[in-house]
């Protein structure tokens, strides 16, 4: 098996591609094409709820495709909306239900109001995103909360340390980066957030340099702390120095030692 940083690697060095390789497989394919081929169909919400093809891959999507079965929490999530502040969207702590309730929107009585061809690029390119994660994960589970991370930091939606405390895997990612054990989750939020926020510059994530250097400093401590491999692990062999037989360049050990001296 890849570790994350071998696997993450491969995936973002051509972004394009990856989506483009996700896009050809065959179940992902006839899944887009009967979503784009019913999406015109929708006219209220009652339509939205009642199509499985685009209900379910609107849903996974988002990342809620396990909450597919909740039809009336899904329901009351698109109806109310985000334009009210006190909507049922946004009086819940999981952006991923904001985000269904901006992407598909509907009047007062029901009926759609999205643009059907915008909404489905949006959609599919979302849709896409997601599914790449998920087979990222069957390999390695730290390339896909990695993949997740750099998403989510790269649409702004990581704007203070709360942002972070309040996802569950972006909170894995910055713990694991930053080297705080799991035990903090259990004291005071607010000491929490001052922890993360003392030992991440969360505006320095919105430069793409600075996040990839926050990425690949978590898929370091990851692949130490989940490697089977032992001392195969570059990154092990890096702390230990015994890398003389790793067969890994230098390069790539010189980019360890930095991200390590800068933790």
């Amino acid at each position: 098996m890849l570790t994350a940083t071998a696997s993450y690697g491969i995936i973002s060095r051509d972004m394009t591609s990856s989506l483009q390789r996700t896009a050809n497989q065959p179940a992902v394919e006839r899944a887009t094409e009967n979503f784009q081929n019913s999406l015109s169909s929708i006219k209220t919400i009652d339509d939205f709820m009642s199509n499985d093809k685009v209900y379910r891959y609107a849903l996974k999507a988002y990342g809620l495709e396990d909450m597919a079965y909740a039809k009336a929490f899904i329901r009351k999530v698109v109806s109310e909306g985000v334009s009210d502040s006190k909507s049922f969207a946004n009086s819940l702590t999981d952006s991923r239900y904001k985000a269904l309730a901006a992407a598909f929107t509907f009047d007062s009585d029901g009926n759609a109001t999205f643009d059907a061809s915008s909404l489905g690029q949006q959609v599919v390119g979302t849709y896409l995103r997601q599914t790449m994660e998920e087979k990222a994960g069957d390999e390695n589970e730290g390339a896909r909360l990695a993949l997740y991370f750099q998403r989510k930091a790269e649409a702004g939606e990581i704007t203070s340390a709360y942002s972070i405390l309040a996802d569950p895997a972006l909170l894995q990612v910055a713990r694991t980066a930053v080297g705080l054990d799991a035990s903090t989750g259990s004291i005071d939020i607010d000491k929490q957030a001052k922890m993360y926020a003392e030992r991440i510059d969360i505006p320095d994530l919105s430069d793409p340099d600075k996040l990839d250097k926050f990425i690949k400093k978590f898929l370091v401590m990851y692949d130490m702390e989940n490697s089977s491999a032992g001392s195969d692990n570059p990154a092990l062999q890096l702390i230990t120095g015994n890398s003389a037989s790793t067969g890994f360049d230098s390069g790539l050990l010189l980019t360890l030692q930095t991200l390590r001296s800068k933790g």
